[in-house]
């Protein structure tokens, strides 16, 4: 096998491989003395079929074996003899002409093919304790302690129905139909729909208009969708809605005690309490994780320079323009609601795929280097994890996708593998604790890309169904009681 470089430029390279004529004849008849004695063919005893027979009747076949079998290990074992590793798949090139192809396939002519590829480029590990990051931390107060406890109790408030007029604070039991223009949009509907007066659910002037309704008043409420509404066909149109007022309900006594927390499922009002300081210390706490991580990768980019190969680069550009734009469509938004063009938006978001594609590179090679390996058990609590969010009837769809695609399970490791060695450069590196307000700490960060603010994020910003009420499991957040969504790398 004669190996020719033709082409050494940055990262790409070019190898022409050819497998001269009689290499192949050897491994054709090789192949065919192996099968010789296991085949069966009318006219001829078993074991005894010449075996020049059986190259008239299987040797295109078992040629064309043969050079699948050079193109899958032939390929590896080439690269890795140069002492390189391929960033994705090589590109084998391989004759169209089909008179050519059935030479190579009767053994007539050398078979000849070209292999094209990026390669990972050589990482120098750097020392990290010349790295300096401030891990942002914040105390959480008793005063906050308690008022999420109070919010968590407010789901276990009794409500009796009442006559009268509603008041703030009150419960009221409603249907309704919202229009833009006469018509009924969609999303706009609700039948049954419980919401307490006051506790600003419904879009801003929604319930200040229904105090003072009674049970069986039919109202006409009008409001205007916020300028930065989520969905935009909506955002700063106004809209008036039908609704019927079905029921009135006025709260009982908000008693913290014992018997409200064993309401909850939850053995005392202590342990109530404990339960909730850990969900908003955890919230807090990995804020504090994502900003000094954050740094850390900030500090890394600017330690590690150097030419990402261009095909992993585009593969990562791909996966983030296509959730960007998902992410617009289920928000009903474009770039120009975000203040930005799609050509811009293009050229950050590649300048940003650059940059988790160099960052990741030399997270694998300081993990590598560390012998950072990700457990199967962890694996397994990660999988779970990722079952969890679908329903009881896709859970087991999901574990055989999982099972089946070996690839999905690679998505599954690369996140710990991640983690792990941010773990440990964090253990290498110089951290200084820093205390902060809440304020600080919960401020959104500048877009990773040279701090510039992210402007197609296509996050909704507001919510037409009412807010999800705290309970004793939810993991707390900071500001408002509901589920904080971790926003990682």
């Amino acid at each position: 096998m004669q190996v020719t470089e033709t082409l050494n430029s940055g990262l790409k390279r070019e190898i022409k491989v050819t497998v001269p004529a009689s290499d192949m004849e050897d491994r054709l008849m090789k192949r065919l003395v192996d099968v010789k004695d296991k085949v069966r063919i009318n006219g001829f005893r078993p074991g005894k079929v010449p075996v020049q027979h059986l190259r008239k009747v299987y040797g295109k076949s078992f040629m064309a074996e043969v050079v699948n079998e050079i193109l899958t290990n032939s390929t590896r074992t080439i690269i890795s003899d140069r002492g390189e590793k391929a960033a994705m798949q090589p590109e084998v090139k391989m004759t169209e002409d089909e008179k050519e192809a059935e030479r190579i396939l009767n053994g007539g002519v050398d078979f000849e093919f070209e292999l094209a590829y990026e390669i990972i480029p050589a990482i120098e590990i750097k020392d990290a304790s010349g790295i300096k990051v401030t891990r942002k931390v914040y105390d959480v107060t008793e005063e906050e302690i308690e008022a999420q406890v109070r919010r968590v109790a407010e789901s276990a408030r009794s409500y009796e129905p009442k006559t009268g007029q509603a008041a703030d604070g009150d419960r009221l039991t409603i249907d309704f139909v919202g229009k833009i223009d006469g018509e009924p949009f969609e999303g706009g509907q609700g039948t049954d729909q419980q919401l307490v007066l006051g506790s600003n659910a419904f879009i801003p002037g929604f319930e200040e208009q229904l105090v003072g309704a009674a049970a069986g008043d039919e109202k006409l409420v009008t409001v205007t969708f916020p300028d930065d509404y989520s969905a935009a066909k909506l955002a700063g149109k106004e809209a008036t809605f039908d609704v019927t007022v079905k029921e009135v309900s006025k709260p009982g006594e908000l008693e913290l005690n014992d018997e409200t927390a064993k309401s909850l499922g939850i053995d005392s009002l202590e342990r109530l309490r404990e339960i909730v300081k850990g969900q908003i210390e955890s919230q807090f706490g990995q804020m504090t994780r994502q900003k000094v991580k954050r740094e850390l990768l900030d500090a890394l980019d600017a330690t590690y320079q150097f030419e990402a190969p261009s095909k992993l680069v585009e593969a990562e550009f791909n996966n983030i323009w296509g959730q960007v734009n998902r992410d617009l469509e289920s928000a009903g938004r474009s770039f120009a609601d975000e203040e930005t063009t799609e050509e811009e938006a293009r050229v950050e978001y590649m300048k940003l795929a650059e940059r988790r594609v160099r960052l990741g590179l030399v997270l694998a090679e300081i993990g590598d280097k560390a012998g950072v390996q990700v457990t199967d058990e962890e694996l397994q609590r990660s999988l779970f994890d990722s079952v969890r969010r679908f329903g009881a009837d896709q859970q087991q769809q999901v574990f055989d996708f999982y099972r089946n695609n070996p690839n999905a399970v690679a998505s599954l490791r690369a996140p710990l593998f991640e983690e792990k060695v941010v773990d440990l450069l964090l253990t290498q590196v110089d951290v200084t604790d820093q205390k902060v307000s809440k304020e600080e700490l919960t401020a959104e960060d500048s877009d990773e890309i040279g701090g510039k603010p992210a402007k197609t994020d296509a996050k909704p910003k507001k919510k037409a169904a009412p807010k999800k009420k705290a309970t004793a499991t939810d993991e707390a957040a900071p500001n408002e009681g509901a589920a904080a969504k971790d926003e990682s790398e």
